[in-house]
Parts: structure tokens; C-alpha cells; sequence
């Protein structure tokens, strides 16, 4: 089946993570007695700013993610501070696969005629291979990075702060800049005083901290 844009779903986040980071951090300084409600905001913030950030790692966000291609998570898991969860091309039998179409190619109907061909050929090579009883884990080998891998990742805030900083610039990859994308705007929403300075620019698909 074809695919044309990721999704991500949020699996969990640490509860009541901006009042913890808080008082990891106003631990640092003994000021606990400045704790109130919404309090965290400032802080964390001033925290921020001042290059504070290791008390981000205190909160933690993990995201399932369907629709993406290999392409995509050989990128992301280089990311070696998260942890993964993929998809075993040597368990899971590939002969029904999903693949995705990159824009480019998607929006050119003589490119997008040679690229299902050549995904159907691969299909048809692959289920040749697994009929002349050749493992998954070789016969994994004529498949093409298209393929959509199911992955799931974990990291604290700061290490999504900085996979942010990274994958949503102008020069990182449409995939993984639409997936980091959706990422961002849902911890904005969870955790807005650890993400809410990134300005997103939804025309060019970016965004970037006001406060680094």
C-alpha cells in the first residue's frame, strides 16, 4: 500500500512533568519555598535561557510512530541518547509491505509510474526468495529503504529539545521534519513551558527556539 505522510501518536509522557523539572531544579538552589502554582513557568524558562537544561532530563515523552519509512528511522535512531523500538525486518514477513512516496516523486506521474514499479518488482523478488524458503533475515536484503517501519522512541525533554533544534531546520529531510513536527506541537500542548519557545513555521515546515 501507498503511503504519503507519517503519523505519530503520543504512548506516554511523565505526569506532571513541568513541576517536576521544577523541583529538580529548585533543588539546586534550596529554593523549594518558591514553589507555587504556576510557578514552573518562569522557571523553567529562566532555566532555559541561562543553559540550564539538565533538569529537562527529569521528564520523558515517548511516541509511537506509523507511516514512516526506513529512510526515515535510519536518521532518527542516530539520535543515541533516545531509545527505539523498530520493527524487525528479520521477524515480521514483508510481503504485503507499505511503502512511502516521497513528494517529489509523488507530484511527477512518469516518476511515480517507474518508483511503484520498481516497489512491486522488489515485492515480487522478496516473496520469490521467502517461496525458495531463503529467511526473512536474507532475503530482507533486495528491500528497499521506502519501506514503512513501525518505531517507537523514547527521550527526555532535553534530548527532544535537541532533535528539535536539528531535525526541524530548513536543511533536514521533509520526512523527518514532518515527523518531528507533529512531535513538537503535541509537547507544546503537554509541556508548554519546555517547548512553547519554539516558533513554528508551518509554510516552510520549521521551526526554532526565541529563547536559544
Amino acid at each position: 500500500m501507498e503511503i504519503y505522510s507519517p503519523a505519530v501518536t503520543l504512548l506516554a509522557i511523565t505526569p506532571n512533568a513541568e513541576k517536576l523539572i521544577e523541583e529538580a531544579g529548585r533543588t539546586c538552589y534550596l529554593s523549594l519555598d518558591r514553589i507555587t502554582e504556576g510557578s514552573e513557568a518562569n522557571f523553567i524558562r529562566r532555566c532555559i535561557m541561562n543553559g540550564h537544561h539538565s533538569i529537562l532530563e527529569h521528564a520523558s515523552a515517548s511516541f509511537r510512530v506509523l507511516g514512516a519509512s526506513r529512510a526515515f528511522t535510519h536518521q532518527m535512531v542516530r539520535h543515541r541518547l533516545a531509545s527505539f523500538s523498530q520493527q524487525s525486518q528479520r521477524y515480521v514477513n514483508e510481503e504485503e509491505f507499505n511503502f512511502i512516496i516521497p513528494p517529489s516523486i509523488a507530484e511527477n506521474s512518469q516518476a511515480k509510474a517507474i518508483f511503484t514499479d520498481f516497489m512491486e518488482h522488489a515485492r515480487i523478488t522478496y516473496k520469490k526468495l521467502r517461496e525458495l524458503s531463503i529467511k526473512k533475515e536474507d532475503a530482507r536484503f533486495v528491500l528497499p529503504n521506502a519501506l514503512e517501519s513501525q518505531i517507537v522512541i523514547s527521550a527526555n525533554f532535553r534530548e527532544w529539545r535537541h532533535i528539535f533544534s536539528l531535525r526541524l531546520e530548513k536543511a533536514a529531510q521533509w520526512e523527518i521534519r514532518s515527523v518531528c513536527m507533529q512531535m513538537l506541537k503535541i509537547l507544546q500542548k503537554e509541556a508548554p513551558s519546555v517547548f512553547g519557545d519554539f516558533i513554528i513555521d508551518e509554510a516552510s515546515c520549521t521551526a526554532r527556539s526565541n529563547l536559544m
